[in-house]
């Protein structure tokens, strides 16, 4: 049992009251939750015990909310980032099921989102793309559906071509081969990066005659 003594919104945090029982802190709430309190008000150890587990759920909303201010997050790195701050599990649990009902957390949207920001500034074939999502904690079936909409030979020729600009002077040979290793790396299976290869190739060979090296023994290209 504790009487409520004092409501007393925070300094810091107009949003957030403190709330004193027997003159004593206890916890503090939300001004929708501690509106619902009066001074004088008696209280029982199992209400007591039920707004204490709201103040650890909205703290754990607040927090997973400026986690998410940087960028969107996947459910499982907001899992991650509140279990380091030592969150209990079954408080996690419910503010994971709050955030993903305020429309915070959807993990179809933030696979959509990574692949349209990887397409954009860092083009990577599906191999890669399915390693990364899958450790964001993505589920492999959102990952297939999402994974559909890439082209894989747009991304491949769009990654290799301003990396094959700097390559001017050195063999077919070796361009071949520094160009397929950077593609293999991004992700890209071998036939699709020999077909952007060979496009490459006719492409820039047609716009500068000279861009290649006819020696075999030319120095190769230093990544």
């Amino acid at each position: 049992m504790g009487v409520v003594t004092t409501l007393e919104v925070q300094k810091r945090n107009k949003e957030r009251v403190n709330v004193y029982l027997d003159g004593e802190y206890a916890f503090s709430l939300t001004l929708l939750e501690a509106a619902k309190l009066r001074k004088g008000q008696t209280l029982t150890e199992s209400e007591i015990a039920a707004l204490r587990g709201e103040d650890e759920i909205v703290r754990a909303v607040d927090r997973a909310a400026r986690f998410l201010s940087f960028r969107p997050r996947s459910i499982a790195e907001v899992q991650r980032n509140l279990s380091q701050h030592d969150t209990p599990e079954p408080v996690i649990e419910l503010a994971i099921e709050r955030l993903r009902l305020m429309g915070y957390l959807d993990d179809e949207a933030f696979a959509r989102y990574w692949l349209e920001n990887r397409t954009t500034f860092k083009p990577m074939g599906p191999m890669a793309l399915r390693y990364e999502l899958r450790q964001k904690g993505i589920a492999d079936s959102v990952i297939n559906a999402v994974l559909e909409a890439v082209d894989a030979d747009d991304s491949a020729y769009r990654a290799a071509h301003a990396k094959a600009l700097r390559m001017r002077g050195v063999s077919r040979q070796a361009f071949k081969h520094k160009l397929g290793n950077f593609l293999q790396r991004r992700g890209f299976n071998y036939g699709t990066s020999r077909d952007v290869i060979e496009q490459l190739i006719q492409e820039l060979a047609a716009e500068n005659p000279d861009f290649f090296s006819e020696s075999e023994d030319a120095e190769e290209f230093e990544e």
